[in-house]
């Protein structure tokens, strides 16, 4: 569980730098909307904007022990002891790949020209920045939950600690009480065979 825990902070720390990048991202086309930019200022933020969807598309890739962060797969990780219960995480976050990173890959935002930036292109990158935004929340959510989940566990395993402490306690006490009663029974007993050994004796003293 708490290997559980560590993927989904590695995978949120992952999208907490994808939300860095998606913010500079929405500052660039921002200024490219400034009609008094110069082409050469378009060009570097169009450079910008390619460079950093490149860095979106390759953090999709991102895995924690061999196991992909974004791939969508449902990983089922065991909760009880008896393993019966189960939570499922992370499927959401399989969206990063299509609602953000494949939204803002290099060369799929144009902001070339003031004129050419498109209320579209505005658009995409706030749809992208609100994925984000979910993502991240249903992230947190899956944390909380596995968390509380591992501090029950832990909770659980104290408890059955001391239940099993107390049971063996009772075994010992009545195991020492029933050894204590036969030492005495069995002292009792050697005690009257000596008793008879001796009146044996008397008797044969008697008739000598």
């Amino acid at each position: 569980m708490n290997n559980a825990i560590s993927f989904l902070q590695t995978q949120d720390g992952v999208l907490k730098n994808a939300d860095k990048i998606v913010s500079r991202i929405a500052e660039l086309v921002q200024l490219a909307t400034d009609v008094t930019k110069s082409t050469d200022d378009l060009d570097l933020y169009q450079t910008e904007v390619d460079s950093l969807g490149d860095q979106l598309t390759s953090m999709v890739d991102e895995a924690f022990n061999g196991v992909s962060l974004f791939d969508g797969t449902t990983l089922s990780v065991i909760t009880s002891q008896d393993g019966s219960q189960s939570i499922d995480i992370s499927d959401t976050a399989g969206d990063f790949d299509t609602d953000v990173a494949t939204n803002l890959a290099s060369g799929s935002l144009d902001i070339s020209s003031a004129a050419g930036v498109a209320t579209s292109e505005i658009t995409v990158v706030t749809a992208a920045i609100e994925a984000l935004a979910t993502l991240r929340a249903a992230n947190g959510a899956q944390q909380s939950r596995m968390t509380f989940a591992a501090d029950m566990l832990a909770i659980n395993k104290v408890n059955l600690e001391s239940a099993n402490s107390r049971i063996a306690d009772v075994d010992i006490a009545s195991e020492s009480a029933n050894l204590a009663r036969f030492n005495i029974l069995q002292q009792a007993g050697t005690a009257m065979l000596a008793q008879a050994n001796q009146s044996q004796q008397s008797v044969l003293r008697l008739l000598v």
